[in-house]
């Protein structure tokens, strides 16, 4: 019963912590996600590119490695998927 009380009287405060980092991301956030995105995709475009082009593959993930950099987290520019 004890843990039950404790539980309730810390939600509220939990809400409150989302709530006030959930409003931190404000336009000019928003926006440099927008941007990121879009580098992002024609990244993943110009891979595909490469691929269609017959490069191989470990050039075309050097030159995505390389036009992501500072861009995505991990070294697979925000995705990485199964071969």
């Amino acid at each position: 019963m004890k843990k039950l009380f404790a539980a309730l009287a810390l939600a509220p405060m939990l809400l409150a912590g989302a709530l006030a980092h959930a409003q931190a991301h404000n336009d000019k956030d928003t926006q440099e996600d927008i941007a990121r995105h879009r580098a992002m995709a024609a990244a993943h475009e110009a891979a595909a590119k490469c691929l269609e082009s017959g490069k191989g593959h470990d050039q075309c993930q050097k030159d995505l490695q390389a036009a992501c950099k500072n861009l995505a987290i991990g070294k697979y520019c925000g995705m990485k998927h199964a071969h």
